[in-house]
């Protein structure tokens, strides 16, 4: 299976008493399915997995499964460890995903062949559910180069795709020329580079919030239609440009709130928003002008 399109970092909504929302989290993968979602990331860092038991993580992993509408869910598995990545992976392979994504060990700058016997362990315990080699050097310490895909991708034939997330839209040319793997640009402000570089799709945290403009510049990009892209893509480029920032998750809880869906608060240690962040939220879902969710 590959994966492309418009596939939402879907953020995790707590209750007051700081329990999994299941009501709110359905609520929200409905509205992206009615809106053109392709496929879903759970339990990525947008969800906040790392403040998640292990229950709680099957619990949002089966809530986003059962609400996809038979659309794709790949799972985070992201860990500091090969026994606790392959263990997130188990668990996505029973709750029913259709994909693994993770990082390579955390803040562990290995070799070539470290990074391959990782990702070929992971897919062992996935059960032969592709895997999306998720290059993110702010989140995991280390940038994974193109070769070093390449090799990974050589090595372990569960890697069938990767999410891009330097920044560089150069990454997408040269990873297509070495490997066969799909591409898909990881963070939101630099979408439009990407598509034209050649990604096949976005995994995205704008898409929670506006799945049908993101759905939009995705065709128009497909389509050589650049002048509607351009015209479209300023709307989104303020709320893109906060997805890699240290308040990416609540950004868009608060963007998703401000839309009428459902968002709600953040775990600790992170605190909400103070005055100054949230007048630099405002304003980035001002310049959306995207209708209330019904």
């Amino acid at each position: 299976m590959s994966f492309n399109g418009i596939i939402p970092a879907v953020l995790t909504p707590f209750t007051a008493a700081d329990e999994v929302d299941t009501e709110a989290l359905s609520a929200n993968i409905a509205h992206l399915v009615d809106h053109g979602a392709a496929a879903f990331v759970a339990t990525g860092t947008m969800g906040e997995a790392q403040s998640l038991s292990t229950a709680e993580r099957r619990l949002v992993i089966e809530t986003i499964v059962a609400a996809a509408a038979g659309r794709p869910v790949i799972s985070g598995a992201s860990a500091g460890s090969t026994a606790a990545a392959c263990a997130n992976a188990a668990l996505a392979r029973d709750a029913g995903c259709a994909g693994v994504m993770s990082l390579p060990p955390l803040n562990y700058n290995g070799t070539a062949d470290e990074f391959a016997a990782f990702f070929a362990a992971l897919a062992d315990a996935a059960g032969g559910l592709p895997i999306m080699l998720y290059n993110n050097p702010g989140a995991s310490g280390l940038d994974v180069s193109p070769q070093t895909i390449a090799h990974v991708g050589a090595a372990v034939p569960a890697v069938t795709c990767v999410k891009e997330c330097s920044g560089d839209a150069r990454r997408i040319a040269a990873i297509r020329e070495l490997t066969d793997l799909d591409v898909l640009v990881g963070g939101d402000d630099w979408a439009l580079e990407g598509y034209a570089a050649g990604a096949v799709g976005w995994v995205t945290g704008v898409g929670n919030v506006a799945p049908a403009e993101c759905l939009a510049l995705q065709e128009h990009v497909r389509a050589g239609r650049l002048d509607e892209a351009r015209e479209l893509w300023p709307r989104l480029l303020p709320l893109a440009r906060l997805d890699m920032t240290p308040h990416l998750v609540q950004y868009f809880k608060g963007a998703l709130d401000a839309v009428g869906l459902r968002g709600g608060p953040v775990r600790p240690p992170r605190l909400a928003l103070d005055a100054q962040h949230q007048a630099i939220l405002d304003a980035a879902v001002a310049a959306l002008g995207v209708p209330a969710a019904a």
